[in-house]
């Protein structure tokens, strides 16, 4: 199944994996930020836990959103 994004907003995004529903901040996430909608809407799910955003050059594990705790690793 495809990942797809459920809601967009001021403050973040939601995204549908499988079974899954995750919201990614814009303040956590700053790529998508300025993001267009479609951009945004167009992701694809590699090798089954890679998330990938090819008009932003975005790649994210699924990992990293299920266990954010052993990613200490910020965007600045």
């Amino acid at each position: 199944m495809s990942p797809t994004v459920s809601h967009i907003d001021i403050h973040g995004f939601w995204l549908c994996v499988e079974d899954r529903e995750y919201f990614l901040p814009y303040s956590d996430y700053p790529w998508f930020k300025e993001a267009k909608v479609k951009e945004i809407l167009n992701v694809g799910l590699l090798h089954g836990s890679h998330l990938y955003w090819p008009e932003l050059d975005v790649d994210l594990e699924i990992d990293s959103l299920d266990n954010p705790q052993t990613y200490p690793l910020k965007y600045k």
